[in-house]
Formats: C-alpha cells, structure tokens, sequence
C-alpha cells in the first residue's frame, strides 16, 4: 500500500496545476518512500536478531509519541506567541504572505490542538489501554502507522495553511485530499484501541478508556460530517462545501463546540482518570460518579453547540435549545472535577512536595472554572455583550493553556521516567519553575483577556445623546493594544515553561539525575524538638 501511494502521489505531482497540490503530493510520496525504507529495514533488523513474535507492551510508539507531542507543543505556542505580538504591533506582518496572521493563526491553532493535544492522547492512550487491559497493544504496524501518519497529516495541513489553502471555516480545515488521509488514519486508531480491548486480559474496562472511545468515535463523526466536500478537480485543492448559508454555520458549529467537548474534553478526562489516581497513588474518588460523569456529558455535549450562532439566522428554538443544554452541561462537568479533586482524599499532603501532581490538580481546577465560564456565556443576555470580543479568547485560552496544557504536562513528566525506566525526573525543582511561570502566563493572558474582552463589548454598544455609536470600530482596536502587549508577555512566559519542560525531559531521557537540596532544610526544626 506504501509502494502504491508512493506511485500516485509521483503521478499527482506531475499532473498537478495546483502549486500547494503539487507540494503535498510531493511530501506524500517522500514519505511513502521513507516509509517503505524503514519497512523493509526493521523486518531485515528482526529476523537478523531471531525476533519472532514480540512480548511485553509496546512503548516504543508511545515514546515516539512523548516526543511528538513535546515538539508540537512548543511549535504551537512559538507561533501563537508570533501572532500575539502581531496583533499587539501590526507591523510585525511582513510583506511575506506566509508569515502574516491570516496564515499564522490557524498553523498555531492545529499545532496546539491537533498536532500538541492530538499526539498528547494518541500517545496516553495507547499507554493507558495498555497497562488497564493489560495486554499489548494490538497490531505489530498498525500503531505505527497510526502514529507516523498522523505526522504527515500534521505537515500537510500546516504546510496547506502556509501556502493559503484552506476550506475557508472557523476551524479553517485543511484540503480535501488531507481530510481523506486524516479520516484513514483516524479508522486504523480506532480500530487499534477496540481490538486492544477485545484481547483484554482484564475482564474490567477501565473508565479512562470509555473516554478514549467516546473521544475518537465522536471525533471520526464530526470530522466525516462537516468535512463532506465537492472538490473541484482531483488535482487542485479547491473543493466546495455541500452546506450552504446558515446549514454550513449549524454544521461547523456543531463541529466546533464538540471538537471541544469530545477531542478537549472527553479525550483529556481520560487522561485526568489514568494519571491523578496513578500519580496520587489512591483510587478513583467515586467510580460510581465517573459513570453518571460520562454518560451524562457525551449526551448533553453533543446539543450545546448552537450557543455560538445567538443572534444569528438560526431559529430561535435552536439557539435556546443550545444554551440550555449548555446550562445543563454544569452539572456533569463539575461531576468529574469534583470526582478529580476528591480523588486526593487522605493525600493532600502530596501537593506540597510533587509539583507533577501539583499540575495535574491545578488542571482539573482550571476544568472547572473553564465548565462555569462556557455556560454562563452561552446564556442569550451574557453572549450579547461576550461574543466576538477577546473574553471569548480568555475563556478559550483558559481551557487550553490550563485544562489540556497542565494535565498533558503532567502526563509526560510521570510517563517519561516510566517509559525511559529511568529512576525519577532529572530535576523536581524544574517543575515546580514551569508550574510557576506558567501559571503567572496563563494569568496574564486571560485577564487581559477578559478585561479587554468586556472593554470591547461595552464600547462597541456604547451610544451618545443622539443615538449615533460613540467609539469607531478603530478607536475600540486601539483601546485593546496594551491587553494585547500583557497577553504576548504571558504567552512567552508559557512557552518558557514549556522549554523548561522539554529540557528537563531530555536530560531525564538521557539518565541524568540532577542532586537537589530541599527548598527549606527541616534538620534545625528537628534538632530543636
């Protein structure tokens, strides 16, 4: 199948009148060609050292994945950085067209939420399923097709956006022929995880893994869906959506918010459910509460996205239908951080010497304010002021950056030591310096977020005695640019972090275990009891 993708995209490639086309049929057969190398080396490799069948779990793709997934993330927030200081001073927008914001800002939102997240729990998944079934992961290549070729559909898509093709939506998705590949690879994963399960030698499955299939059924769903597309020759990248006017808006925002709710959200909690009882050394707070929390949100998430189209062309009904399922959506949400944060009944105390955990709890807190906030802004009175200003980019940030940022983090500080069998961290102190200097960035990014955002809404319906709009469009612009100054900063100091982080796991990776001293020595305390 390699050989022949090899062949077509050469075939492409050649035909192609589509310059973006043509690049992308040219990096689809490089990596055909580099696959079928690699193929052919590692079945010569294998039967050179007698290798049969293999034993034990298969952590080498999810080592690959920890270290996707470090990469894209400091990708990702290095563009998102950019972009920020582009809106803070337009004149960071060079006459080159594959360096502006209109280019940058989607390469930094797939970075972060397919290319980081993406990897983040392609990666914990496998390991998690894994270890709770107890058995190896299905398939001698298939994961590792999964894993590489979920990489060649990152570099597409963002190389696509560079080059100025994109479907043109909110969540500005990649060419046809990307979304093809994508919805090929996302079968092979999920058939990887389901047959994983089915060879179980656990006769339990572990909640964290309801989670994970939820995540990437409803996912293959809302991709298939909202990306059924006509194109235009199959040697351009131009396609046309087969939903129009307010159908295409309903669509994309179903998509949209539940991207949110099932690649943000559902994916990560099974993250939150593996990793906080493991790292917390204790069991679930309420296993109970974790089957109301998930039955209860994959049902009520999937209505919620109208909430974005108030004032719009929708139906009425529709819209109320949306914010009231987002009101309802407290009661789930809340359910698992209550059950997250319980979990560390009789071991507070850990809080205090592992910044690992440290992290993952400061996610789950942040899971819920971010749970409060979607609800109360999907409310008709609230949304009428906060949409189409920066609160929503406050709320959204502080979902991202706390929530899936901080339980990622702690993902792989616990699973590097494990996988790499490597005594502990290369420096504890480190993280607890990451801890710190992102949350002061994550801090001042979403109050001035939410600040300006509120700025924003109050001045944009401002009126004077004589009914006419009291501020223009450009003078509210210029109102916003020292919150734009303030949320650069705090981006830079999160991706700090993040390079701190990566450091940390190379040297940790590498064997390395730095001496460290306790902050505060308790020997006098001792010696005067």
């Amino acid at each position: 199948m390699l050989g022949s993708g090899a062949l077509l995209g050469l075939v492409l490639a050649a035909g192609a009148v589509d310059g973006a086309f043509q690049a992308h049929a040219l990096i689809f057969t490089t990596a055909c060609i580099l696959a079928v190398f690699m193929l052919v080396k590692a079945v010569y490799d294998a039967r050179e050292r007698g290798e049969t069948e293999p034993s034990g779990y298969n952590d080498a793709v999810v080592r690959a994945g920890v270290v996707a997934t470090t990469f894209w993330g400091i990708v990702g927030f290095l563009v998102g950085v950019v972009i920020a200081f582009q809106l803070a001073f337009p004149a960071l927008n060079f006459d080159l067209p594959w360096t502006n914001f209109g280019r940058l800002r989607p390469v930094h939102t797939s970075a972060v939420i397919f290319a980081f997240g993406g990897n983040a729990l392609i990666a914990t998944s496998f390991h998690v399923v894994q270890r709770t079934c107890r058995t190896r992961l299905a398939g001698h290549w298939a994961p590792w097709f999964v894993f590489w070729d979920y990489q060649i559909f990152l570099v597409m898509a963002a190389s696509g956006y560079l080059l100025g093709v994109t479907q043109g939506k909110e969540y500005a998705e990649p060419e046809w022929y990307v979304d093809l590949w994508l919805t090929l690879v996302w079968v092979v994963y999920l058939f990887v995880f389901l047959a994983t399960i089915w060879r179980r030698h656990e006769p339990h499955i572990y909640v964290a893994n309801w989670f994970y299939i939820a995540f990437i059924v409803t996912i293959a769903m809302l991709h298939i869906v909202n990306n059924l597309e006509i194109p235009v020759s199959w040697t351009g990248a131009k396609s046309y959506s087969l939903f129009a006017g307010v159908q295409d808006a309903l669509t994309q925002w179903w998509y949209g918010h539940n991207a949110v709710g099932f690649f943000l959200t559902a994916g990560f909690l099974g993250m939150m459910y593996y990793f906080v009882p493991k790292r917390a050394e204790r069991p679930v707070y309420s296993y109970r509460l974790s089957i109301i929390h998930f039955w209860s949100l994959i049902f009520l998430y999937i209505w919620a996205g109208p909430h974005h189209l108030h004032y719009t062309a929708l139906p009425d009904w529709a819209q109320t239908l949306g914010m009231t399922f987002s009101i309802m959506l407290w009661m789930p949400s809340w359910g698992g951080m209550i059950n997250g944060l319980m979990t560390l009944s009789g071991a507070w105390d850990k809080l205090r010497t592992d910044p690992v955990l440290r992290m993952m709890i400061t996610s789950v807190a942040f899971y819920g304010m971010s749970t409060f906030e979607g609800p109360l802004m999907s409310v008709k009175a609230v949304n009428a002021l906060s949409h189409y200003t920066d609160w929503t980019v406050g709320h959204v940030h502080s979902g991202a950056l706390g929530w899936v940022g901080y339980i990622s983090f702690g993902a792989l500080y616990h699973l590097v030591p494990v996988l790499w069998r490597c005594e502990r961290l290369y420096s504890i102190r480190l993280v607890g310096w990451h801890f710190w200097i992102a949350s002061i960035g994550i801090v001042l990014y979403i109050t001035a977020m939410w600040v300006s955002g509120i700025m924003q809404g109050l001045m944009w319906r401002a009126y004077d005695a004589l009914g006419f709009l009291e501020y223009s469009f450009a003078e509210t612009v210029a109102a916003m640019h020292p919150f734009y100054v303030i949320r650069a900063l705090g981006g830079i100091l999160y991706l700090a972090g993040a390079l701190l982080m990566a450091y940390n796991l190379w040297r940790t990776v590498r064997g390395e275990v730095h001496e460290e001293r306790p902050m505060i020595s308790v020997a006098p305390i001792r010696a005067a009891a």
